[in-house]
Order: structure tokens, then sequence, then C-alpha cells
């Protein structure tokens, strides 16, 4: 089968979306086209930022390449499934420039996972999939009739119709990917990096998959739930091969990078300086000064919150006090360039006792943002706490509360953030 692999044009205007705006490897896309060449199918893998082409051009490139099968992604790669803009209008606009040139459409992400028959209309595609969708793709090229397939939805008769729950993939025997030169050429982009040392170019890996965690902001129910690790020769192939191709720096997309020794200690033995989220109660002040003598150059720490009291709220199972925490970071920036304490915003914590902590990491050369506010996605279980299992409005309701509750964004969000029924205007046809 001929199956086209889109990640769209991206645009964020009017948005709240508060993760990073730069184009990014789509991994998720990566992995299905190595399982489905694997299986002797021909892929089209297309990127509309790395390679400046607008849906329109996307889709031209995917008629003209005779595609039998098209899946979109609804989120900009899975670094940002958690975190992903709440409007479809962008794969909807892709779709729509697509028609009916592209085979049976497929779309993949956390819209479709937790609300697949909202997905199907506001998108007009034929089916969604549930979860992790690397396996499912490749499940789908190779059916004989593809409703017969787990972890889809699709509308029989104007009613939804699902089969089995969201996936999830067995992550561990992934093969290393590899990347066109010419994308990685144009991805300069080293993410969430801030000092000046930089040289070659940014790739994105995976080394793990989910978290042991179930912190109550956390959209991870539906997708990229369990933790899993990827063996780790596969994964040091897959940034020899980067390296090779002129790659100095990778961030990986780990939910929780947590402490891996064995890779660690192959990392020391390679030209490359890295980035990771991770939490700092999990460290050892042994492994912080080996993680930093791999090459991490960025640490995104998830502490959330100041208080006991607000990580306790927030589920974040944290045995350390926030002096001892506070201890942790400036002993990991001993050793690496940046350390980030990650802050959001909850009612438990004190403004005043909030400025004395944040004065106090700063002055020690930890960065300690200021408290951005929560979106509740529908795969959280703030959401879920609120409202109970997600409906048909899921998104409409988790984004009118967004707005409603604050009055001033992250400094990378609209500050004038747009309705979800303008947003998706273009969706409502369907």
């Amino acid at each position: 089968m001929k199956v086209a692999l889109a990640n769209p044009y991206w645009t964020y205007e009017g948005s709240i979306y508060f993760g990073c705006r730069a184009p990014h490897l789509p991994l998720e896309f990566g992995y299905a086209k190595a399982m489905l060449e694997a299986a002797g199918h021909e892929v089209l893998l297309l990127d509309g930022r790395l390679q400046d082409r607008g849906n329109q051009r996307l889709a031209e490139d995917v008629a003209q390449f005779g595609a039998q099968m098209t899946v979109v992604s609804t989120a900009p790669t899975y670094l940002f499934w958690r975190c992903a803009p709440p409007e479809l209008r962008v794969p909807r606009d892709f779709l729509d420039s697509l028609g009916e040139r592209g085979g049976l459409t497929v779309a993949v992400g956390p819209h479709g996972s937790a609300t697949p028959e909202a997905t199907l209309s506001k998108l007009g595609c034929d089916l969604v999939i549930r979860g992790e969708c690397e396996e499912t793709i490749t499940r789908l090229a190779g059916a004989e009739d593809w409703k017969n397939v787990d972890g889809i939805a699709y509308f029989e008769g104007g009613i939804v119709v699902a089969n089995g729950a969201a996936q999830a993939s067995p992550f561990v025997d992934h093969p290393p990917l590899s990347w066109p030169a010419e994308w990685l050429a144009v991805h300069d982009h080293h993410h969430h990096r801030f000092d000046d040392d930089r040289k070659g170019y940014g790739a994105e890996v995976e080394a793990s998959r989910g978290c042991p965690y179930n912190c109550s902001f956390c959209a991870k129910i539906d997708y990229r739930d369990a933790y899993r690790r990827r063996k780790v020769e596969h994964v040091i192939a897959e940034i020899d091969a980067l390296i090779a191709q002129g790659v100095g720096y990778i961030y990986f997309i780990d939910e929780i990078f947590l402490p891996q020794k064995p890779l660690l200690e192959a990392l020391v033995e390679r030209d490359i300086q890295f980035g990771v989220q991770t939490r700092i109660d999990l460290w050892k002040p042994e492994m912080l000064e080996l993680l930093g003598k791999a090459g991490c150059v960025s640490i995104e720490a998830g502490l959330e919150s100041l208080t006991v009291e607000g990580r306790e709220m927030l589920a974040k199972r944290c045995k350390l006090g926030t002096e001892e925490l506070a201890e942790l970071l400036i002993k990991a920036r001993k050793h690496v360039p940046f350390v980030q304490a990650n802050l959001i915003g909850v009612v438990e914590d004190d403004p005043a006792l909030v400025t004395y902590w944040r004065t106090y990491l700063q002055d020690h050369g930890v960065w300690a943002n200021e408290p951005v506010p929560l979106y509740p996605y529908p795969s959280s279980p703030d959401y879920r706490r609120l409202w109970g299992e997600p409906d048909n409005q899921a998104w409409e309701r988790a984004h009118e509360h967004y707005l409603k509750s604050f009055a001033a964004f992250s400094d990378i969000q609209d500050q004038q953030p747009l309705p979800l029924r303008k947003l998706e205007a273009a969706c409502c046809s369907a």
C-alpha cells in the first residue's frame, strides 16, 4: 500500500498553545515509516514546517504520490501530545486541501484518543486512531478490512463505532530512526536550550515513554501513560547516526528522563549535548554529576509547586521538602549550565512565598519561571475530577473554563486567545 504520513503546517494565531512553536521531528511518523517499510509498504513522509510547505502544497504532494491511505497528526509531534493546541483547524485545513485525493484518511493524536466522535465530526476524516499510533497505522495498511483493526473509531450509519480501547505501543524494541539530511539541515532549533555554546543541528530522540506518576494536571491517560524504556543500544545507534549527520544537540522528549546509568555512560563517550525534562527528587548527587559529564546542558525539572500542600494537591507524590528540592536543583546547576524549576499556578501557594523561593533559586543560578496557568486537558485527571469522562463538548468545556479562570497567560502564549468555536470555525461545516 502507498501510505502518506503528513505533519501539517502548524500555525498558532489566537491559540492558548503553550508548547514550543519551532519545528521538531515528527517521531510518531518516524516510527510508523520504519514499521510500514519493514512490512513492504511504500511511504511518503511530509512535514510542513521542516519542508516549509503549506497545507495546500502538502496535499498536492500526497495526491501526486497517489496515496491509498493518508495519515495526519492533530499535534505537532509526540513531544506535545500532552499540551497540544486544543483547536483542530490546522489538520482540518490540510484535509480540506486534500479532498478525495488521499485515499483512506486517518487522524492520529490526543484529540481522537480522548474524544473520537467529536474529532471525527470536526475533521471529516474516515477514522481516528485512539492512543499511540505507530503499530495501528501499520496494521491498517496491512488489513483486508480496516474496520476490523483495534484502536480505531469511525462513523457508520451516523453512529460512531469504536474498536476496543486506546492503544499503547510496546515501544521497547523500537528501531533506530533515520531522518532526511535536508530536514536536519534546517533543524537549527535546540529545544529548551539557553546557553551560548551551541554547535551543530538540533534533533529529538526518545529513550523512554510514559511516566510512573499520575500528577493531576498531566494529560496522558489515553496515551503515553505507562512507563517503558527503549533498548539503550537502539537509542545510541540513533544518536550515532544523528551525530554523523551533523547534529550537535538532542532533546530527549521522554515525559520523565529517569536516571539511567548505562545510557549516560554511553553518552559520556560521544560528542553530543542534550536536554531533558525530569523530576529532581529522583536524582542522587552522584547521578547529577554523571548527567553533566554525559553532556546535559538543560534540565527542566517539574517542581510545579513550592509548597508541600500544593504538590499534594497536584498528586506529585514527592517525599522531599522544598528545602531539599532546592538543594538538589542547586547541586544540579553545578554540573549543568541551565536548570529550570518548572512552576504552575497553584492556589495553595502564597504569592509572597513563591516570590521568596523564585528569588532564592535564581540567586543560586536556577531559573524558576513565573507560575503558568493550567489547562484541564480531557486526558488529564484534573478534567475528569471536574467533569467526569470526556464527551463531545470536552475541549469546548476545558477551553471555556481556562479562559474564564485566568486573566494573564505565559510569555509564549497569545495574550488574547480566542474561544474554541472561533478557532475551529472551519471545522463546523463537517
